[in-house]
């Protein structure tokens, strides 16, 4: 089971458009997935139709009251299935605090379907904290969307610095240019200069397109309205590449 988090610790940079559509390219070839919304704003769960409730909350969940494959929820999709957000996710960390082992305990919660899915996708919540590093300790890789800006690059640092301060190692990092728009001449300057710098930026880029944006209309991922679209020709580019880079 491939477990991979779709991560940054700022919000707004195409996290959550990432995470549901390449769960949606492994469900389609096959492959079964599950994406887990993290993140009590509840996007993911709002693009299957999902109600975002969880069934005894995470506080269960933590304390080991509920298994994960009893709040499981399948989605419309065949291959696909979801463990919807819940608003009390904006508590997770102070349940993990008080749990043994906290930061280990998404990956204890995990486990358990190693033999039910091919791909686990995290969609995460934009910051650094408690549940980040559970993340960072239960998944094999982190894609992590990128708009190219300085302030993105500064955030990027942030998180290679918090990984080598609490020496978390073996996480295949896949950072990738999100959100692009070749009409700036910043993202254009920074698209040209960050991979001298950063050799395991991934090479496909998603760019700012409308048709990304309309999943919030549409209720579903870009290859299921759009699939000749240049987005969605531009997810399947991503999924290979992840693929080729987890081997």
């Amino acid at each position: 089971m491939h477990i991979l988090g779709v991560y940054n610790i700022k919000g707004g940079v195409g996290k959550t458009a990432t995470a549901v559509n390449l769960a949606h390219l492994a469900a389609t070839e096959g492959y079964r997935t599950l994406i887990w919304d993290l993140d009590p704003q509840a996007a993911a769960t709002y693009y299957f139709r999902i109600k975002p409730k969880v069934k005894g909350s995470n506080k269960r969940l933590i304390k080991g009251k509920l298994d994960l494959d009893e709040v499981v929820k399948a989605t419309d999709f065949e291959n696909l299935d979801m463990l919807p957000a819940d608003f009390s996710y904006r508590n997770m960390d102070l349940r993990l605090e008080e749990a043994k082992n906290p930061t280990k305990q998404l990956l204890k919660l995990l486990r358990p379907l190693s033999q039910a899915y091919d791909y686990v996708f995290l969609d995460c919540p934009p910051s650094i904290s408690l549940v980040s590093e559970n993340i960072f300790r239960a998944a094999e890789g982190l894609l992590l969307p990128l708009i190219p800006t300085t302030l993105s690059l500064r955030t990027y640092r942030q998180l290679l610095d918090f990984l080598e301060g609490h020496r978390i190692t073996g996480l295949e990092l896949m950072p990738f240019f999100s959100m692009v728009d070749r009409r700036k001449r910043m993202h254009l300057d920074v698209m040209k200069s960050l991979p001298d710098e950063h050799g395991e930026l991934l090479k496909a880029q998603i760019p700012y397109a409308s048709d990304v944006e309309k999943m919030g209309i549409h209720r579903m991922p870009v290859q299921a309205f759009a699939p000749k679209s240049v987005a969605a020709s531009c997810y399947q580019a991503l999924w290979l590449e992840m693929q080729r880079r987890l081997g």
